[in-house]
């Protein structure tokens, strides 16, 4: 490792050395030794910065490095200052080497995997089953700062139930009538505003079998259990809000507890629940992944669509065995450095 990686993994800047780590980072990137970090010391800090745990560097476009440096060049000189490091240091490079993870499983329950609402039956003939193994081992083996578990928990006359569509006038701009609706249609139910819901057959009652999680889930003796969807008027495939955001679950604060800087999003299904949940965390502001084989969905083509919408939002895709070194600092991408670096520049321009 050199020196200049080094000094970047360091402690992460705790404790009493921690204004002397930061010196001395910024010195080793100060090459000329004139007091200041030049665009081309913005890029070896990235390059030390964004690697891998076996130390291969990840590319980061030009175009997003000059991004990042004009975030931190806050005076807009074309330089950052040792003040203006500072911020940089405390705020990105600390939380990016010494990130706070929170694993959220979403929805591993019955009526997912071999009940009503088996993904096996669905479009996509995907077996829901086939994520509890990885995610036992994420459980075991990856040390998480918190694990929350979501539930779809629903009440009978839930709005998204076929079997209650007659229970509710349908708006005229409806595509379907009520009489004519079939499983996994579309329907505008009347309201202030209209509700847009498509029609899921009975699932994850409350207190049923359905929607108990899998029983070889592995949750611990006291787990972070997040409940959604249980009002009957309003569906909810977010684990953080239901689907017109009238209110939220208390996935948020859980987070905020904890400082979270990182969330890993995984469960059922893929292009439903596990999508809504990890776009919101990114809206929220957390830098997000998902865990491509720890998730299994409904249809191929909503699922693809999904990954594609969720890498646009600045949020990445991996598999369950590269969790572990991201958790632990060492595997670093760019595409969480840069999504960090925006919501800092977020939080500057609404201070």
């Amino acid at each position: 490792m050199s020196q200049q990686s080094a000094d970047l993994q360091g402690d992460g800047g705790r404790g009493a050395d921690e204004f002397a780590d930061m010196d001395a980072c910024f010195d080793a990137f100060d090459q000329d030794g004139d007091g200041k970090i030049d665009f081309a010391d913005f890029g070896r800090i990235c390059a030390a910065l964004f690697r891998n745990d076996k130390g291969i560097v990840y590319s980061c476009s030009d175009e997003k490095q000059k991004e990042m440096f004009g975030i931190f060049d806050q005076n807009k000189d074309g330089f950052i200052d040792r003040t203006e490091f500072k911020f940089c240091w405390n705020k990105w490079i600390k939380k990016i080497v010494r990130p706070v993870s929170a694993l959220l499983v979403i929805d591993v329950q019955n009526d997912f995997i071999s009940g009503s609402l088996s993904l096996s039956n669905c479009d996509a003939k995907q077996n829901g089953e086939e994520v509890i193994k990885p995610i036992n081992n994420l459980v075991d083996t990856v040390p998480f700062d918190g694990i929350c578990y979501s539930l779809d928990w629903h009440p009978a006359d839930h709005v998204s139930f076929i079997d209650n569509v007659g229970k509710r006038k349908v708006h005229s701009t409806s595509p379907v009538r009520a009489d004519q609706a079939q499983l996994y249609d579309t329907v505008i139910f009347d309201g202030k505003p209209p509700t847009t819901q498509k029609l899921w057959p009975r699932h994850c009652v409350q207190n049923s079998w359905g929607a108990e999680l899998h029983k070889d889930l592995k949750v611990g003796k006291d787990p972070n259990l997040v409940y959604k969807g249980s009002n009957s008027d309003v569906d909810s495939y977010s684990a953080f809000f239901d689907n017109k955001r009238l209110s939220r679950t208390g996935l948020h604060d859980k987070l905020k507890e904890i400082n979270a800087t990182d969330v890993y999003v995984c469960g059922l299904a893929y292009d439903v629940c596990v999508g809504s949940t990890a776009v919101d965390a990114l809206a929220i502001g957390f830098r997000t992944i998902m865990i491509n084989d720890c998730a299994r969905g409904v249809n191929f083509d909503d699922i693809e669509s999904t990954k594609k919408r969720f890498i646009e939002l600045n949020g990445i895709i991996v598999e369950s065995n590269q969790v572990k070194a991201m958790v632990e600092g060492r595997d670093r991408r760019p595409e969480l450095g840069y999504k960090l670096a925006l919501e800092l520049k977020k939080e500057e321009q609404n201070s």
